[in-house]
């Protein structure tokens, strides 16, 4: 007996789960290459000839197809022929940084960022309070207000007084300034552990995050090696750790300079590094000290967090390390900057950094 066997296309559910499934390992490739589109692809073609992430039905050239149809590759004049990622790629990279974080997230439903007081605000805290003349009406809790003038005139008769009103009591929002710098140092990708990618996806995920629910808000992004500079946020996927040091005094000075231009009413930032600084630069000399922990660079680094804590400018330390001398420095650097301090797994700076952000410890930064 003879068998015909006949290949189609795959029905459009299928083929769109096995693109989605190329499309984010590609993705995490793209940064992990420095937006290297042939390298990612190349790498790319490797995991699927090792795990089979493709067959007769969706192949790798099908995927490629469908990137460039959907948008996600872009040609590029001073490249010639050679892809480039879109705008749209650098879109769902943040997108998926986002949902990635917040899919590791115990916190609740989001809020604005908190103070440490109540007032005449936008956001329900669900704590209530007595009813006070001017208050929203809109605000009363129902079920406290009944209980209350059922204990006060029992259960007989109804009998509903101003005493009894309850209010659920609502929190005043307010403006945050954040820059998010980032070590871009050799030793974030040293001895095979890739500390940068995770990073990055928190400052992207925070871009995001800031777009969709707090278009009030300032973020700015940064790195720092040798020296420091602000990435702008279409660079930030691709942006690379290099042969630096860790110049941890410009990174602050420079993150002051911003901040300090805004008329935020809180300020802060967020420095992830690995290391403990050992360059600082002096009239455009660099002093270099691999070996870390040298009096002159630590000293001139502590007067950073100093200046942060006078321009009223919380620093929160996320050290993926733990170095006993490096936690000494990042413990007196917290001290003299009044911020705090984390000691995380690189997978796990995201979740840390989120909940400090959106909780900000129902404290303002002062």
């Amino acid at each position: 007996m003879q068998y015909l066997l006949f290949h189609g296309l795959l029905p459009r559910s299928d083929r769109e789960r096995k693109f989605q499934q190329l499309l984010s390992l590609f993705l995490e490739l793209l940064m992990k290459t420095g937006g290297n589109v042939p390298e990612a692809l190349r790498w790319l073609s490797y995991f699927d000839k090792r795990h089979g992430l493709t067959d007769i039905t969706y192949t790798m050239g099908d995927f490629l197809r469908d990137l460039r149809e959907r948008g996600y590759l872009s040609e590029n004049a001073n490249s010639g022929s050679v892809p480039v990622p879109s705008v749209k790629v650098q879109a769902e990279i943040r997108k998926r940084s986002l949902e990635e974080i917040f899919t590791s997230l115990r916190s609740g439903p989001l809020g604005d960022h908190p103070m440490p007081r109540s007032g005449q605000g936008d956001d329900l805290s669900f704590e209530t309070r007595p009813y006070e003349f001017g208050d929203k009406l809109e605000n009363l809790h129902l079920t406290e207000t009944l209980s209350n003038a059922y204990l006060h005139h029992g259960i007989d008769s109804f009998n509903l007084s101003s005493e009894d009103l309850s209010i659920i009591q609502t929190e005043e929002k307010t403006q945050i300034a954040t820059f998010v710098l980032i070590d871009a140092s050799h030793s974030m990708v040293l001895y095979g552990e890739d500390r940068i990618t995770p990073a990055k996806k928190v400052a992207l995920a925070l871009a995001e995050l800031i777009r969709q629910r707090y278009p009030r808000d300032k973020l700015f992004i940064g790195a720092f090696g040798d020296f420091a500079w602000q990435v702008e946020l279409e660079k930030v996927p691709f942006l690379q750790a290099g042969p630096y040091h860790t110049n941890t005094r410009e990174a602050i000075d420079m993150a002051i300079a911003i901040l300090s231009r805004t008329r935020a009413a809180n300020k802060q930032i967020f420095l992830i590094t690995d290391g403990k600084p050992t360059c600082i630069r002096e009239n455009g000399r660099f002093y270099r000290n691999s070996f870390g922990l040298d009096p002159k660079i630590v000293n001139k680094t502590l007067e950073m967090a100093d200046r942060a804590r006078r321009e009223r400018i919380v620093i929160t330390t996320f050290m993926i390390a733990r170095d006993s001398y490096l936690q000494q420095f990042v413990q007196r650097f917290t001290e003299i900057n009044r911020g705090r301090a984390y000691y995380v797994h690189p997978q796990k700076i995201g979740t840390f950094i989120f909940q400090d952000f959106i909780r900000n410890r129902r404290k303002e930064l002062r």
